[in-house]
Formats: C-alpha cells, structure tokens, sequence
C-alpha cells in the first residue's frame, strides 16, 4: 500500500458505501469497540468510583476524555501496536473471504465478551480481539499458515508482564505510600488522596485508550486493507478514526460499566484511598512501559494484578481469592473459547457468504 494512501473519512465512507461487506466488517467492530467500553473501560475508574472519589457519571465521561488523549496522542508517538494488530494474522489475498473472515472473527468477539459481562467477570477484550482474529485465520487457512508467529508471541510477553508488573508495581507503589505517609494522620491525607485517585484514574483512562483504542483502530485500518485486496502497510491513523474509536468506547462504557466497577473495585479488594491510588498508578505505569514498546497487553490484567499487588501489603487474605479465581478462569477460557467461536463462525460465515 502506498503509504500516501487517501484516508480520509470522505474516502473510507464511499469504500463503505461500494463495499457492503467491508461496512459489515466495521460495523462489527464498531461493536466490538462498544463492548470494549463496557468491559475494559470501566477498570480504569473503577477504584475511583469504588473510594467515592468520584460519581459514576463524571468518572465515565473523565474516561471518555482521557481514552481519546490517550488514543491521539500515543498514536502519534507510537503506533506499534495498531501495527502489530494488522500483522498478527493473514487473511489471504482472497477479498470476499478475508473480509468474510473479518467478520466472522469480529462477531465472535461480540459474543465472547457480551457472555463475560453479562456475568459480570471482567475479560481481556485484547485477547478476545486476538484469540477472534486467530480463529478467523486458522478457519480459512485450514491450519496455521496464516499465524504470524513473530508477532503472535507478542501477546505472550504481554501476558507476561501486565500479570507480573502490575502485581509488583501494586504492592511496591503502595508501599512507598504507606511509608511515605506513616507519620500523617489518616483524616489529613483523605482530601490528598481523593485528588491523586482522580489524577491516577485519569492516567489510567489515558493508557487505556492507548493500547485498546490502538487495537481496534489496527482492526478498522486492517479491513480497509482487506477489502482492497493489500497487504497491510505502516499507515498514519487519521484524526476521525480516532474519535470515533474513543464516542463509540464512551458510549460503550455508560451503558454496562458499573457492572464491572463493582466487581473489579468492590468486590475483589475493599479498598481506601491511597489503595485505589497506588493500584491506578502501577497499572498505568505498566501499561505505558507495553505501549511504548509497541507491546498488546491487556488493561483488565494490568488494573487488576495492580490491585492484588496493593491488596498482598497488608495480608494476602484481604484480597477475594473467590473473584481472582473466577477471572483467572476467564482469562485461561478467552484465548481456546473465543478462537473456537471465530473458527466456527468463520466456517458458519463462509457458507452462507
């Protein structure tokens, strides 16, 4: 692809409008986005909801904001992770199949992640995006030709570290809080910290916007690609795409995240103050450190481990071993249970399309 390529929205809305299959392919992952909002987005307020420094409603449109900074400024920085979302899998030089594919994948990641919240668990959206993606591919391939392997082993690193990082950075955050506060009373550092947990929730939206929003983007920039029959190139993401990533995630997040708030900032650790602002701090220091690495990892893992990380320095047990083990599990079922659903529904979709 010509990386002069016009991809303005006047350009892309009549690809759209000559393509059906390729309005499906973003529709769906405009779908995917919202669900995102849902299910993601809410682990960066969900401690600030949870401590009462913030209303639900305000959190949610500081999300909002912070989730379009995060996607417009990181993309200009680094865009690396977009990049490796395009790369991950081939979907063949076939258009009509490997936008079929496309899709496929895309609505088996719908139903994945709606299945996560309806129960309430919160999912790793990045790997229902990849373990979707991954499915989509085998399904046309017949195997695993079509698996980018150097770029695939990216997720595991990612796993990796967000599970590892944020759980250390947590507890070694918090630490240095508790010392650094020992001698203050509790009732004269509460005014401090209900504004540092404003401040860490709002850098928590911000890197949130800058891995997921990158993601999808890559999946739009992507579909685009497929649609034309190229291989998909290094390409600027264009200013409208990232607002309607970071509407459509807003959206998203206003209609389903307090389930998730409760789960992830209630019911999994009580936590004070100057807990919800470690946790914040270490996951979006976790989750700067990958994006600048152009490494896709997941935000859920990141806030949550952060959150553990916090919960382990007063004792082990303060922390729900009964919510851990039901979103480990989740983890552990996304990438063989979403890649399942893309396989079957690339195949579904293959014979009816």
């Amino acid at each position: 692809m010509d990386l002069s390529m016009d991809l303005s929205l006047a350009y892309f809305w009549g690809q759209m409008t000559q393509n059906p299959l390729l309005t499906i392919a973003v529709l769906l992952t405009l779908g995917v986005i919202l669900v995102n909002g849902w299910t993601d987005a809410p682990n960066a307020i969900a401690t600030c909801v949870a401590t009462r420094c913030m209303r639900p409603g305000a959190a949610i449109l500081m999300a909002a904001v912070f989730n379009f900074l995060g996607v417009f400024l990181m993309s200009m920085i680094n865009a690396t992770v977009a990049e490796t979302i395009t790369k991950m899998v081939d979907f063949g030089t076939d258009k009509h199949e490997a936008i079929v594919a496309l899709s496929a994948a895309l609505f088996a990641i719908v139903v994945w992640a709606t299945l996560a919240w309806y129960f309430g668990i919160p999912t790793s959206e990045s790997h229902a995006l990849i373990a979707g993606l991954t499915g989509g591919a085998i399904a046309l391939h017949g195997g695993l030709a079509g698996v980018n392997g150097a770029e695939w082993v990216k997720v595991l690193y990612g796993l990796v570290i967000s599970v590892v990082m944020g759980f250390v950075l947590g507890w070694l955050v918090c630490k240095l809080v508790v010392l650094l506060f020992r001698n203050v009373h509790r009732q004269k550092t509460e005014k401090f910290f209900k504004g540092a947990q404003i401040t860490g929730a709002a850098a928590m939206a911000f890197m949130h916007g800058a891995q997921d929003g990158q993601k999808f983007m890559g999946v739009i920039l992507l579909s685009n690609f497929l649609a034309q029959g190229m291989e998909p190139q290094p390409c600027a993401i264009p200013m409208w795409m990232m607002l309607l990533c970071s509407i459509v995630m807003g959206v998203g997040t206003s209609i389903g995240g307090k389930k998730i708030i409760k789960s992830v900032g209630m019911d999994m650790v009580k936590l004070e103050k100057y807990q919800g602002f470690s946790a914040d701090i270490a996951a979006a220091i976790s989750l700067f450190f990958s994006s600048t690495f152009g490494i896709p990892v997941s935000t859920t893992h990141a806030k949550t481990t952060a959150i553990m990380g916090v919960g382990a320095v007063k004792r082990l047990s303060a922390i729900n071993f009964g919510v851990v083990k039901e979103m480990a599990m989740t983890w552990l079922l996304t990438f063989p249970g979403c890649g399942l659903i893309g396989f079957l529904m690339t195949k579904l979709f293959m014979y009816l399309f």
